[in-house]
């Protein structure tokens, strides 16, 4: 051991899993750009020095491309990855990149790493401005590509991991994709990044090799030392640095019991998702990227309650998604569970900067503002190619359509009117679509709770999206750690919301489905089956749990539960109820899943 004080670092749990290795610094620090002016005899020659720098980052990420992807990864998952280098690619040859940083070179008299560092962020400037976290995350391309540039322009080598024994937890501030498919291959066991999101493309290829990763570690790489003994747990996001003796044999515990209890959950999921009295609940996955739907089907979620279709924007980017990447997208999730149902959400994007360049106005507070199913209205030619793709995908596969932050019953049916103008292009082209294809909406602002009973006349289904319905009916933001007790899903307010919506939707005959954060909790789950919830959508990795729970339950005692629960008057007394009747129904079940919870 070094002698060193175990340090606990907390960040972002990006991808799943208990790691323990050695510590490996990759120093990524691009040396400080600076415009330096140049002769006119010397323009050309700098412009060839940008060529060829451009030159060797495409022989070097096709080499990665082509021959280091591991060769047991699935299908798919190599197919993401490849696309993500093969984006990368494309965009070092884009004629636009190519010429706006030539022309800055020839026209400003500058040095090629200044003309890559001010063009790339330029172009990359849109992306950084979006207020949504996921968007945000996924807008790494142009940064990515302008890392590439400025470490072949700067003669910065490749990091090597060839002659390190044993296993290893890379330490980076940032890793482009390209580096982190390359180390990865190299024993390495852990990430530990102080950058990126859930969706950054490191993450993804974090979650592709089946790597523990944490993200958003500041300055992680100063608190660690090459050779130290770091603990990566990606289900936690947490990082332990120099761990005593006792923490890494508890560590070492814990890595054993969880694979071996993800082993016997997955081979639950061909059982039946149904209460002791015989009521079938439907158990659905949230996914954000087209690879997740592998752990979907794995874990034997019954399909996918909620795909979040930002991704294909960003992925795309800078230009928009064409209507046959939205079709391959769609159909291969439909393919990948069927013949359970997949739900897209139409985009559901916002920030300054969108605002600003697609509407030409300012939005101080954009989370309020132009987003969602307003965006989509507003803006109707950028959103026909997404429902002409829906439209196509639901004649084959059983696709449906959810708009988010839906507000009033003239925002559906203005939506209508458009997708059947869709519909009838579509007819009038002769190709294939089905014409009945489902509409649902996302409950998730209070004066849409309020109006459920009359929105319910309007649509196919509804799914109730907790976490914002509880932020605006709250008026509390979660993460502000003055407030953020105040954050309660047990709230009589959100339990009487749910009932009405519940209710509203059981007098309209349609659908209800619930894929915020309370529906992927265990202990609420027996309240919100007592409620009326069958169908509920989490996280992929959530389902055996919830599954177990749900097999566990009579919905007798759930229906006089949720009653009970409704009475109370504040949280801290639902609260305590629900918790004496977990803890009365885990010691009357033998082996009951409810036990942890208690």
């Amino acid at each position: 051991m070094s002698g060193q004080r175990e340090q606990v670092l907390t960040g972002l749990g990006v991808s799943y899993g208990i790691s323990i290795g050695r510590a490996v610094c990759v120093e990524n620090h691009l040396e400080e750009v600076f415009r330096l002016p140049l002769p006119a005899h010397s323009i050309d020659a700098e412009v060839a020095r940008y060529h060829e720098a451009s030159e060797l980052t495409i022989r070097e990420l096709t080499q990665v491309k082509m021959g280091e992807l591991p060769g047991d990864m699935e299908d798919g998952l190599q197919e993401e990855i490849g696309g993500i280098l093969e984006a990368h690619i494309l965009l070092l040859k884009d004629p636009s990149l190519v010429g706006r940083v030539t022309a800055r070179i020839r026209g400003e008299h500058v040095n090629a790493e200044w003309a890559v560092h001010r063009t790339t962020a330029e172009l990359a400037e849109q992306f950084e401005a979006i207020e949504d976290d996921y968007l945000r995350g996924r807008g790494q391309d142009l940064h990515d590509v302008g890392t590439y540039l400025l470490r072949a322009l700067q003669g910065i080598s490749h990091h090597e991991l060839s002659e390190v024994e044993g296993d290893i937890i890379l330490v980076a501030d940032d890793l482009p994709p390209g580096e982190a498919v390359r180390l990865g291959r190299h024993r390495v066991v852990g990430f530990a990044i102080g950058s990126g999101g859930r969706t950054s493309h490191t993450t993804i290829i974090a979650r592709s090799l089946k790597v523990p990763a944490v993200g958003g570690l500041a300055s992680v790489t100063q608190l660690v030392t090459d050779e130290d003994p770091v603990i990566v747990d990606g289900g936690a996001g947490t990082v332990i640095l120099h761990p005593t003796a006792e923490t890494l044999e508890k560590y070492a515990r814990l890595r054993q019991a969880q694979d071996a209890h993800d082993l016997e959950q997955q081979e639950t999921r061909h059982l039946p998702s149904v209460t002791l009295d015989g009521t079938q609940i439907s158990l659905m996955a949230n996914i954000d990227l087209p690879e997740e739907i592998h752990d979907a089907a794995n874990y034997g979620a019954q399909g996918v309650g909620l795909y979040r279709s930002e991704f294909l924007y960003i992925e795309q980017s800078p230009k928009l998604p064409t209507e046959e990447q939205h079709l391959r997208t769609y159909t291969l999730l439909a393919r990948e569970i069927a013949p359970n149902p997949v739900i897209i959400r139409t985009y559901d994007l916002g920030g300054r900067k969108l605002a600003r360049e697609l509407m030409n106005t300012r939005e101080e507070n954009p989370v309020l503002g132009l987003r969602g199913i307003r965006l989509t209205m507003a803006r109707r030619e950028m959103f026909r190619t997404q429902i002409r793709a829906l439209f196509r995908a639901a004649y084959h596969h059983d696709v449906r359509v959810m708009l988010p932050l839906v507000t009033s019953v003239d925002e559906v049916r203005e939506f209508r009117v458009f997708a059947q103008e869709i519909a009838a292009e579509l007819s009038q082209e002769g190709i294939a679509h089905n014409p009945s294809l489902k509409i649902g909406i996302m409950i998730e602002v209070p004066c849409a709770a309020i109006i459920a009973d009359l929105l319910a006349r309007e649509v196919d289904f509804f799914s109730v999206g907790t976490n914002d319905l509880l932020q605006y009916s709250l008026a509390v933001d979660r993460n502000n750690e003055h407030v953020a007790h105040l954050y309660q899903p047990l709230h009589p307010a959100i339990l009487r919301m749910l009932r009405f919506i519940l209710e509203s939707a059981r007098q309209a005959g349609i659908e209800v489905g619930m894929c915020g954060e309370m529906a992927g909790d265990p202990r609420l789950v027996p309240l919100l089956l007592g409620l009326g919830l069958r169908r509920l959508s989490m996280s992929p990795r959530l389902v055996p749990e919830v599954k177990a729970c749900v097999r566990s339950l009579s919905l007798p005692e759930l229906e006089q539960l949720a009653v009970t629960c409704g009475s109370l008057a504040t949280a801290e007394e639902v609260d305590g109820y629900l918790d004496r009747f977990l803890k009365q129904t885990a010691s009357m079940t033998e082996e009951s899943p409810l036990e942890v919870l208690s």
